[in-house]
C-alpha cells in the first residue's frame, strides 16, 4: 500500500475522521485479535476520545494507563489525518531513547506495518546534539585529543564528506547510536552543541545532521523527534523565516506528545538565548575581515573588550546548584552596570550596520545573520536587566561561561501553539494529580481542551509488590547495602532510578570498590549510548540498569526487568527554573514540588510491568521525614490493589 492510500475505502459523502474511526474499531476488533492482540475495552475507549479531538481539531489530554495500547491508537489516526490532509503528523517522545524505542524493529510502528499491510513512511528528526559535528572533530584532531578514538571516528566518515562531487543520495551517519562506546564526556567533545554556527559552516551541505534535516522534511505519514526539538522548531519558526532558512520541522497537520507531562520542562529548555564570549567574539570580528566604517570597527573592538568584562561578571557572580549542572547568578549592581554597557554597544553596532549596508561592503546573507544574532544578544541582555521578567543560569566548560536566558513565562510563546486549527494530543499514564488536569494545563497555558482517563488493565495485586524499608535513615550506606540485598534477591535484572547525576555517581563508585558487585554487569547511563545500554539490559537478563532519565517510557517487557529501585522521591532540582516557579506561588510545595514528585514517582514505578505476564518489586528508598507523611504521598500513586509494604531483613 502506498503511504497516500487511505487503509479503508474512502467515501467522500461521509466525514473522514467518522470513517477512520470505524476503521480503528474494525482494527482493535478484528484484525489484531486475529494475530494475537488482545480486545482492551480501554483502548477502544480512547480511539473514540481521540475520534473527538481529531474530528473538532483540539487539545486533547489523553491519561491511559499502562497496557492500554494508547501508542497505537494515536498513530493510527495521526497516519490517517496525516493522509487526509496531505501533511505529516509530529510525534514528540520525551527524549531520544523513547524514540528509539518507537521504531525499532519491534515497535508499535513496525507491528502495525506488519499486521495492517501498510507501508508507513516514519522518519526520525533526532535533535541536532545526537550528531557529529565536522568543525568540533577537526578541531579535536588538532589539538591531539587523547581522550578519543580519533583516526577511528575520522575513518567512519562516508567517503562523500571528504569529496567536492556532487552529492548523488541520502547517507545518514554520525548519529550518537552509532558511537555507543563513546560516553557522554567523549560525545560532546564531537557532538553538535548550540553555539556552532551552522550558517555560515562550509561542509554544512555534507554534515550528517543536515543531510538527515532534508530527509526526514520528505515524510509522508509521520516525523517523530523529542519535545525539545519540538519546542526548538517553535521557538526558532519566525527567526529562521526572517534569516531565509527553512524552519526545522515540516508543515504538519497535528502533533502527539508522548509522555506529554514533560513538555513544559522541554519548553523551558527551549525557549530560551544562549550567549558565550567565545561565540560572540567569533561571530562579530567577521565584520572586521570587511571594508568597514572606523566608526564600526572600534565599536567591534569595544564590544569584545566588554563581553569579556561582562562574562567575567557573570563567573564571578554564578553559584553551584546541587543536584543540577546550572549555577545560580547572584545579581549585583556591578553586573547589571555591565550587561547594560554591553546592550548599548550592540545597540550602537546595529545602528552602524544599516549604515553600512548602504554601502553594499557586506555580503548580504552574512550581514543579515550577523544582525539577527545581535538582535537576539540584545533581547536576551535586556531581558537581564529586567530581572523579574527572566530566568537566568550559567553553565561552565573549557572555553568559558555560557549564558542562558529564557523568559519567566513560557505561555505566551506556546500560546502560537495551541492557537493553531490542529488537533495536539497529549498522550501518558501520567498527567493528573489527584483526578485533576490542573497542574499540566496551568504549568502550559492550555484554555480549551477535552480530557479522559482510562485505568490500567493489568492486576497489579498479584503481578507487582511494592516496599518501604523501615527504619530507614537516608544514610548513603545503608541505602547501598539495601540495594545490594534487593539486587541478589532477583539475581540483577533490576533498574535503579536516581534523582541526580550525583547520587547516580557516588553509586557507581562504590560499587567499583565493592566485590560482591561483581557478580553481574552494571549499566550507568553516560558510559555510553542510552539506546545501546537498553538493549545491553534487555539482552543481559541478569545485568542491572542505573540512570537518571529513563523515569519515563522505558519499555522491558519480561523478566529482564523484575526489580526497580527508586533511590529517593523525585522531586524537582533547585536550579533556576525550578526556582522561578517556586517564587511565583503562596506554597510552592504543594503547588510545584509536590505534584512534580508524584507523577514522576508514578512514572518510576511504571517500569515494572509492561504486560499481563510480568512480575516483580518496587522499593522506594524514601524514609519519613517529620514533615511530610512519605507514606502517604508513595501510596496516592500505587495502582489500584496495592498496599504499601514495610521491607524488613534487608540489612546485613
Amino acid at each position: 500500500m502506498l503511504a497516500n492510500q487511505y487503509p479503508f475505502a474512502y467515501d467522500r459523502t461521509k466525514p473522514f475522521i467518522e470513517q477512520v474511526g470505524e476503521w480503528v474499531g474494525e482494527v482493535f476488533y478484528e484484525i489484531l485479535p486475529k494475530a494475537g492482540f488482545e480486545v482492551r475495552d480501554e483502548q477502544i475507549y480512547m480511539a473514540y476520545q481521540l475520534e473527538r479531538a481529531f474530528a473538532d481539531k483540539k487539545t486533547i489530554f489523553a491519561e491511559a494507563g499502562v497496557g492500554t495500547g494508547k501508542t497505537l491508537v494515536y498513530l493510527l489516526y495521526s497516519i490517517c489525518y496525516a493522509r487526509y490532509t496531505g501533511k505529516p503528523a509530529i510525534i514528540a517522545c520525551a527524549d531520544e531513547s523513547l524514540i528509539e524505542q518507537l521504531v525499532k524493529p519491534e515497535g508499535d510502528i513496525a507491528k502495525l506495518s506488519r499486521h495492517l499491510n501498510m507501508e508507513i513512511d516514519a522518519r526520525l528528526a533526532k535533535s541536532p546534539d545526537h550528531y557529529m559535528c565536522l568543525k568540533k572533530l577537526d578541531q579535536a584532531r588538532n589539538n591531539d585529543d587523547e581522550s578519543l578514538p580519533l583516526e577511528d571516528l575520522y575513518e567512519s566518515l562516508p567517503d562523500f564528506v571528504h569529496s567536492h562531487t556532487a552529492l548523488q543520495e541520502f547517507h545518514a551517519y554520525g548519529d550518537r547510536r552509532d558511537y555507543s562506546d563513546l560516553n557522554d564526556e567523549q560525545w560532546n567533545k564531537i557532538n553538535w552543541d548550540s553555539f556552532q554556527d551552522c550558517f555560515t559552516c562550509d561542509v554544512r551541505h555534507r554534515c550528517g545532521q543536515t543531510l538527515s534535516r532534508d530527509h526526514y522534511r520528505k515524510a509522508g505519514d509521520l516525523v517523530i523527534c523529542s519535545h525539545d526539538y519540538y519546542m526548538e522548531h517553535v521557538w526558532t519558526y519566525e527567526a529562521r523565516k526572517r534569516e531565509g532558512q527553512i524552519p526545522l520541522l515540516p508543515d504538519h497537520c497535528a502533533v502527539v506528545f508522548d509522555e506529554g507531562h514533560l513538555l513544559e520542562s522541554a519548553a523551558m529548555k527551549a525557549l530560551g538565548y544562549k550567549i558565550k564570549h567565545v561565540v560572540f567574539e567569533e561571530l562579530i570580528s567577521r565584520l572586521l575581515k570587511n571594508d568597514i566604517r572606523e566608526a564600526l570597527a572600534m565599536l567591534i573592538d569595544e564590544a569584545i573588550e566588554q563581553s569579556e568584562i561582562m562574562f567575567d561578571s557573570i563567573r564571578r557572580q554564578s553559584h553551584s546548584i546541587p543536584g543540577s549542572d546550572r549555577m545560580s547568578i547572584e545579581l549585583n549592581e556591578r553586573l547589571l552596570r555591565d550587561v547594560h554597557r554591553m546592550r548599548t554597544i550592540i545597540a550602537s553596532i546595529e545602528e552602524e550596520l544599516v549604515f553600512e549596508s548602504e554601502l553594499y561592503t557586506l555580503d548580504e546573507y552574512q550581514l543579515r545573520i550577523v544582525e539577527e544574532r545581535l538582535e537576539m544578544m540584545e533581547v536576551a541582555l535586556k531581558l537581564f536587566e529586567d530581572s523579574g521578567a527572566l530566568i537566568c543560569w550559567a553553565t561552565e566548560d573549557s572555553d568559558g561561561v555560557s549564558l542562558f536566558v529564557m523568559p519567566r513565562d513560557v505561555k505566551e510563546v506556546l500560546e502560537s501553539m495551541f492557537s493553531q486549527n490542529m488537533p495536539i494530543v497529549f498522550s501518558s499514564a501520567t498527567l493528573s494529580v489527584d483526578k485533576s488536569f490542573e497542574y499540566l494545563r496551568e504549568g502550559l497555558g492550555v484554555q480549551n481542551y477535552l480530557s479522559f482517563s482510562v485505568d490500567s488493565p493489568y492486576d497489579y495485586g498479584t503481578q507487582m509488590d511494592v516496599y518501604v524499608p523501615e527504619p530507614l535513615t537516608g544514610d548513603f550506606a545503608e541505602k547501598f547495602e539495601i540495594s545490594l540485598k534487593l539486587i541478589e534477591r532477583t539475581e540483577g535484572r533490576a533498574l535503579l532510578l536516581f534523582r541526580t547525576r550525583e547520587e547516580l555517581f557516588l553509586f557507581k563508585q562504590e560499587c567499583l570498590l565493592r566485590p560482591e558487585s561483581g557478580k553481574y554487569s552494571f549499566l550507568y547511563e553516560g558510559d555510553q549510548e542510552i539506546s545501546y545500554l537498553i538493549s545491553a539490559f534487555q539482552r543481559d537478563e541478569h545485568s542491572v540498569l542505573c540512570a537518571v532519565t529513563l523515569w519515563e517510557g522505558l519499555d522491558i517487557p519480561g523478566p529482564s526487568l523484575s526489580n526497580v529501585i527508586i533511590w529517593s522521591l523525585p522531586y524537582p532540582p533547585l536550579d533556576p527554573v525550578f526556582m522561578a516557579k517556586r517564587s511565583e506561588t503562596t506554597s510552592p510545595f504543594e503547588d510545584v514540588d509536590l505534584p512534580y514528585m508524584l507523577l514522576r514517582l508514578k512514572q518510576g514505578m511504571g517500569r515494572l510491568i509492561r504486560t499481563s505476564e510480568d512480575k516483580g518489586i518496587v522499593t522506594v528508598l524514601a524514609e519519613e521525614d517529620g514533615e511530610h507523611p512519605v507514606h502517604e504521598y508513595i501510596t496516592s500513586v500505587l495502582p489500584k490493589g496495592i498496599q504499601l509494604q514495610i521491607l524488613t531483613g534487608q540489612r546485613n
